[in-house]
Order: structure tokens, then C-alpha cells, then sequence
């Protein structure tokens, strides 16, 4: 929606009611209209992986260092974009977390972050959560991917090359048939799971699932020299993306979660895109970011389309 949406605090609240009430003005031909938006002033509290904790983006300023937690990722920009004092906003988000790590403290080698929903309390009164990824393994997919690309790369020089070859979606498949559909439904299982349990814990707080940006293209433009990737593995990555990002948006809406698409906004911003309009870093980065991670445009990207979800849900 291309209209012009104007923020304006309309009134204080007590703290008893912990939200603020903001007015949203379109402005359309012809008139004007305001509708009322409620948005949480906190406590908020930001669960996740390694795309919440914003690695390698300055300032690495969170404890502990192990999970390379950033200050300017997209919950520190959406408690900023909230107006939360410090005391109101905790990012337990760590690098490398799985689904497990929610309920377990996770060790990093660099301190040990607590269990992830023991920041989740009856006080809580905003929860993002944003995770998945590795326990499917979408990393190692990646790696794996890239090791049959260079391979590849050889092997066309000598048979040429075809816009479906997949070395990397024919190994998975002879070695685990479809077990990847598996760990992903399995990964929607243990979110759903958390997502009971982030309710139990905080009754009235808004919970946003957050799901991934878009890593790789629609097509493959770029692919082979950013990501080293066979042109029918982007696909078979693409795919496998998208349909962990279903079972996360099915699992929120089950559990009366909202969930965000930062996919769609981040079309045409992936790792094979230019650098100055992408969101994900390629294996080399050309911004502070780890390889194929968001970058600092990446999580404001997706602060602003968890801001948006928290405004259109109201």
C-alpha cells in the first residue's frame, strides 16, 4: 500500500495498561481518515538465531560474546523505534541457537547463554521470536551446497552445463530422501511447542514470529559467482527456505501469533543481488555481516516489517 501513513502519539497511558495508543492519518484523494493503533510499550523480550542476533554487525555489544549479538539488530531498532527505556527491552537472541536453546541455557564457547524463555514472564508484554534455521540445518545445506558447486564448476568445463543440474538436491535425495521435509515439519513442531509455552508464561503479550528474509534469488542471476551454487541447487535452497517459512507463518496463526514476512520485502535484496541494495551478505561479505546472514540493511528491513505487522495487527 503506497499511502502515507503519519505517526502521532495521541495519548499517555497508565502503566498499568503497558501500551501506548498511536494515531495513523492516510491521506487520500478527496479527505482524510485516522484509525487508532495500539502498539506495546513493553517489557519486550527478542528470542532467536543468528538472523534475530545480528553477527558480526558493529556494535557487538551483547553478553555473552559467544553469541555475537548485535546493538543495531532488529529488535535493539524496534525497542528503539518503540521508545522502551533499557530496562524495558531484553535480546536473549545467540547465534547458533536451535529450538532447544529456548528451555536449555547454550553453551558458545564464549560464555553460556541462559535458556532463552526465562526472560518471558507475566510481566512481558511483547515477544518476538525468530528460529528454525538451524534446526533444520539450513547452514550446513548451504556448505554442502557449495562444496557440489565447486565440483560442478569442474565438471561443466568438461560435459557444459544445464539450468537444472543440482548436484547438491541429487546427494540429499539419494542419501536422505526427503528427510529435510522432516526436520522442518519437526522444527514447526518444537515452535509450536514454544509458542504455548511463551503464552503460559505471558499471558498478555503480543508474539510475533519472525521468518526468514529471502536468501537466494527466483532466479539464479549471480549465483554461480556469489554462492558457488549449481544453477538448480538455487532452486532446491529457495525452495526448502520458503517451505520452512510456511510452517512457521501456519504454527503462529495456530497459536494466535502473528507472524512477519520479511521474505517478501526482501525480494531482490538476497546474497546475489548488488551490494548496496542487499539484505544477506554472500560467502564473502562486502559489509560487516557473517557470511549469508543479514547485514545492517537487512535487520533494518526487518524492523520495519515487524513495526508494520505490530501496526496492521492493532
Amino acid at each position: 500500500m503506497r499511502t502515507r501513513i503519519t505517526l502521532g502519539l495521541t495519548a499517555a497511558v497508565s502503566c498499568a495498561t503497558l501500551v501506548a495508543t498511536v494515531a495513523l492519518t492516510r491521506s487520500d484523494s478527496g479527505g482524510s481518515a485516522s484509525s487508532q493503533v495500539v502498539l506495546p510499550t513493553g517489557p519486550y523480550v527478542a528470542l532467536g538465531d543468528s538472523y534475530t542476533a545480528g553477527p558480526k554487525i558493529p556494535g557487538q555489544n551483547g553478553r555473552p560474546t559467544g553469541c555475537e549479538r548485535s546493538d543495531r539488530n532488529y529488535p535493539a531498532l524496534l525497542a528503539a523505534d518503540l521508545g522502551l527505556k533499557p530496562a524495558e527491552f531484553r535480546d536473549l537472541s545467540c547465534s547458533g541457537a536451535t529450538t532447544a536453546d529456548l528451555l536449555a541455557a547454550q553453551s558458545t564457547g564464549h560464555g553460556t547463554n541462559p535458556a532463552q524463555l526465562s526472560a518471558v514472564t507475566a510481566t512481558t508484554r511483547l515477544v518476538t521470536l525468530g528460529i528454525g534455521g538451524n534446526d533444520i540445518g539450513f547452514s550446513s545445506m548451504v556448505t554442502t551446497c557449495v562444496k557440489a558447486g565447486v565440483f560442478y564448476q569442474v565438471e561443466k568445463g568438461i560435459r557444459g552445463s544445464k539450468a537444472d543440474d543440482a548436484p547438491c538436491r541429487e546427494w540429499y535425495a539419494s542419501r536422505d530422501g526427503d528427510d529435510i521435509e522432516t526436520r522442518i515439519d519437526t522444527a514447526g513442531g518444537r515452535v509450536a511447542t514454544a509458542l504455548g509455552d511463551i503464552k503460559r508464561r505471558a499471558p498478555r503479550a503480543r508474539v510475533l514470529v519472525v521468518g526468514y528474509p529471502a536468501v537466494l534469488p527466483a532466479q539464479d542471476d549471480g549465483c554461480q559467482r556469489a554462492m558457488g551454487l549449481a544453477p538448480g541447487d538455487v532452486a532446491f535452497l529457495r525452495q526448502k527456505e520458503r517451505r520452512l517459512n510456511d510452517v512457521l507463518r501456519d504454527r503462529a496463526r495456530a497459536a494466535g501469533a502473528t507472524y512477519v514476512d520479511t521474505y517478501t520485502p526482501s525480494a531482490g535484496r538476497d546474497a546475489c543481488a548488488d551490494a548496496d541494495v542487499r539484505w544477506i551478505e554472500p560467502l564473502v561479505p562486502a559489509a560487516p555481516a557473517a557470511p549469508v546472514h543479514p547485514n545492517a540493511r537487512g535487520q533494518l528491513g526487518m524492523s520495519r516489517a515487524v513495526l508494520e505487522a505490530l501496526r496492521a495487527t492493532g
